[in-house]
C-alpha cells in the first residue's frame, strides 16, 4: 500500500508500469534502452471514496482513458529508476489534490461605491457613443 494521506492509501495492485523508449537527450543509448515509464493506475480498482474518485477523474482530464485508467508518462530523467519515482510522485500528488475538500464558494456583492462607479461609467460611455453617432450622420454641435 502506498500512503497518500492519513486516510488514503493506494493499492499497489491497481498500478501497472510499462517501460518505453524516451525521446530527447541520451545519445545512442536512447535508441536501445527503455528508460521512460508509463504508469497506469486503475481508478476503479483503487478503492477510493466516491468523492475522491470523482475529483481525481475530473483532475486527470485527458490522462484518463475511457476504461477508467489514469496514464502518467514520465521521461524527464535518463534513468529508469528516477522516472519510476517521478511517475509515482506525480500520481500521489494528483490523488492528494483530489482528496482536498473543495472550498464552498461564498457569494459576494459589489460595494455601493463600486456599483455607483459602474453606473456613472456606463452613463458616460453611453453619452460618448451618442456623440459619435451624431458625428457620423453629419451633424455638428
Amino acid at each position: 500500500m502506498i500512503r497518500v494521506t492519513r486516510d488514503i492509501a493506494l493499492d499497489e495492485r491497481a498500478i501497472e508500469e510499462r517501460f518505453i523508449r524516451a525521446s530527447g537527450p541520451g545519445g545512442q543509448n536512447v535508441n536501445k534502452v527503455a528508460t521512460a515509464v508509463q504508469l497506469r493506475f486503475a481508478v476503479d480498482e483503487a478503492g477510493l471514496a466516491d468523492t475522491v474518485r470523482a475529483r481525481l477523474e475530473k483532475l486527470a482530464g485527458r490522462r484518463l482513458t475511457q476504461d477508467g485508467v489514469l496514464v502518467i508518462t514520465a521521461a524527464r530523467f535518463r534513468s529508469q529508476e528516477r522516472n519510476r519515482a517521478d511517475a509515482l510522485e506525480r500520481l500521489v500528488a494528483l490523488v492528494r489534490r483530489a482528496a482536498e475538500p473543495v472550498a464552498a464558494r461564498k457569494p459576494t456583492r459589489p460595494s455601493k461605491a463600486a456599483a455607483e462607479r459602474r453606473r456613472r461609467e456606463k452613463a458616460l460611455h453611453g453619452r460618448l457613443k451618442q456623440l459619435r453617432a451624431g458625428l457620423r450622420r453629419g451633424e455638428s454641435e
